[in-house]
């Protein structure tokens, strides 16, 4: 099943229209059914206000775990970076051929985690995915055996840094799945609908009373559509650039 929470300009426009006819509901149905008395007025303003504040609170949170998530993705993609550099400094360690292997199959590696913050078609991460879980395997075996032969703290070095190599590639997959829960967003729409009805049914009738109708849900939906973007790692357009993989693999070019 297809999350359109993946997709930020479909949450901005399915959102921006369910919560304008939200409004216009409240303004043009609810408020001919239903009429205020003078005493309970202030009532419906505390109500009103009580909602607005609520899904202002909210929305607030959601964009704070959004950055959370992006922040925690943007510092794996550089434990990443640190962790092959360091371990390809440490190739030097094992016999001259098995350290050559272990060079030439984490230049490759590299390779397949920059693919893997670029790509964004599902078949070719696929694809990618596969290929970095056979990698991982030979370069695990490639550290395994040297290290088997020679038991020497050395030795334990390579396989340590190995051992690094793969757990932060687990740190950044998981980082990638954790997003805002589909519940949290659920709630929060439901909300904002709440909202928009008690500020249709509310509003008074004036000449520029079509005008405000679109003023609040324009507002919420741009925050929505902001939410939505950070929080989608590869359907949005703003995603974490792999600099410092990027930088590494410049620095290892000919060496």
């Amino acid at each position: 099943m297809t999350n359109i929470f993946n997709n930020s300009i479909m949450v901005f426009v399915l959102s921006f229209a369910a919560l304008w006819f939200s409004a216009w509901f409240g303004a043009s149905v609810i408020r001919k059914k239903l009429t205020l008395e003078e005493g309970a007025r202030d009532s419906f303003g505390v109500v009103q206000a009580a909602t607005l504040t609520l899904l202002a609170l909210i929305i607030g949170f959601s964009f704070s775990m959004a950055v959370d998530r992006y922040n925690q993705r943007k510092n794996y993609e550089e434990d990443e970076a640190n962790a092959i550099g360091t371990e390809y400094a440490r190739a030097d360690l094992l016999p001259a051929p098995d350290g050559a292997k272990v060079r030439a199959l984490l230049r490759e590696y590299l390779e397949q985690r920059l693919q893997f913050y670029k790509v964004r078609d599902r078949d070719k991460l696929r694809q990618i995915n596969d290929r970095t879980s056979q990698l991982q395997a030979e370069l695990w075996a490639a550290v395994v055996t040297p290290a088997n032969q020679f038991p020497t703290p050395v030795m334990a070095l390579a396989v340590s840094g190995m051992n690094d190599v793969l757990n932060t590639q687990g740190y950044t997959q998981a980082a990638f799945w954790n997003r805002i829960p589909r519940e949290a967003w659920l709630m929060m729409v439901a909300i904002a609908i709440c909202c928009n009805l008690l500020v249709g049914f509310g509003m008074q009738s004036t000449t520029g009373k079509a005008v405000l109708l679109h003023v609040l849900p324009l507002v919420i939906s741009i925050s929505f559509y902001l939410i939505a973007d950070i929080d989608s790692p590869r359907r949005g357009y703003i995603f974490i650039q792999p600099q410092n993989l990027t930088s590494l693999a410049d620095s290892l070019r000919g060496r």
